[in-house]
């Protein structure tokens, strides 16, 4: 009889060892970011609902093109490329901008702001002139010298940090991810254009060149030096194109 308990008894101590045994939480941490970049507006001397904001008539005749193109009862569907034009036109989506496209589109101020401030394409806080967006994903981090070389010469030419503003306004800089230009990796965005296959040298002479307004090729930088002129055709060849 006591062969037969002795299983039984082995099992109830081992379910109570199990349930006294504490239960240890995983936890995640991610980079710190404020909570007021991210869901919540705060008031500031240059971004709230006292800052009057109007559109120009250029970007006025733009919406009426934009409106066009969806039936009347739907016209909240162009609340994003109004409030690019917004963006654009005022220097970042304040919520000055967000209530201008609310009243357009006769839809609640609080639905604007949730696009506003669920897309990471609209500012929300004031940019410079240049925005430049660095990637630094694992393919620009292990492309050519890699982002972190790239944005340490960005930090040391311009004498700001990750998130910051020159003192004249000209350049913000801010890390991003995955940008999908990875063949080019490094690379960063400006404004609405990419420039890839950076150095530390072509970093710093393109930002150069931008405070003086010189035009910077676009796009990718390096290429072969003789380049084939269709995919058939090895690189380097004469041949003419059949």
């Amino acid at each position: 009889m006591a062969s037969r308990l002795a299983p039984l008894f082995f099992r109830s101590a081992l379910r109570s060892t199990r349930a006294a045994r504490p239960q240890i939480r995983a936890l995640s941490v991610t980079a710190v970011r404020p909570s007021d970049t991210l869901q919540v507006h705060r008031d500031s001397p240059e971004n709230n609902a006292d800052v009057p904001f109007k559109f120009n008539k250029e970007n006025e005749a733009i919406i009426a093109e934009i409106l066009k193109r969806y039936p009347p009862q739907y016209k909240k569907a162009a609340v994003m490329p109004i409030l690019d034009l917004g963006q654009r036109q005022h220097g970042f989506t304040s919520i000055s901008v967000m209530n201008e496209v609310a009243r357009m589109l006769e839809m609640p101020p609080q639905r604007v702001f949730e696009v506003a401030s669920f897309y990471t394409m609209y500012n929300r806080t004031p940019v410079g002139k240049y925005f430049i967006q660095a990637c630094t994903t694992t393919p620009c981090q292990l492309g050519g010298v890699g982002s972190d070389v790239i944005v340490k010469a960005i930090i040391d030419h311009l004498g700001i940090k990750q998130g910051e503003t020159t003192k004249d306004g000209l350049f913000t800089l801010l890390e991003v991810e995955c940008l999908g230009a990875c063949v080019n990796a490094p690379m960063i965005q400006i404004n609405d254009d990419y420039y890839e296959d950076l150095t530390p040298e072509t970093t710093v002479q393109l930002l150069d060149a931008l405070k003086a307004t010189r035009l910077r090729r676009k796009g990718p930088q390096a290429r072969p030096s003789q380049r084939p002129r269709h995919l058939r055709e090895q690189q380097g060849s004469d041949e003419l194109d059949r």
